[in-house]
């Protein structure tokens, strides 16, 4: 089983990251929502836009948007950024390198 399955097999919440999600993203979307946001942006990606740099995936699509980063050891979501218009993320580039990240 590849990265993205296992992360659309495995992905879970907490209640905190609903929030967060809502903030980042500046939507106020129900939980449901979120979850299925989630595993849209996911399933839309190719194996090149999911990074694992670290202890986390940063799944990136570029249609959406969206940047999300996840826990690769419990698939927690940790949280959502946007990303900008030339394709970096809204707190740098939608590819990042491991020093960027620590």
């Amino acid at each position: 089983m590849n990265d993205k399955e296992q992360i659309l097999k495995n992905i879970c919440y907490t209640d905190l990251v609903y929030g967060r999600f809502n903030k980042k993203l500046h939507k106020n979307l129900t939980r449901n929502e979120i979850e299925q946001l989630v595993k849209d942006t996911i399933g839309e990606v190719d194996a090149d836009s999911i990074q694992k740099i670290g202890k986390n995936f940063y799944i990136s699509n570029e249609h959406r948007g969206i940047r999300l980063t996840v826990n690769k050891h419990n698939y927690r979501l940790i949280t959502a950024d946007l990303l900008k218009e030339n394709g970096g993320a809204s707190r740098g580039s939608m590819f990042l390198t491991e020093r960027e990240i620590l």
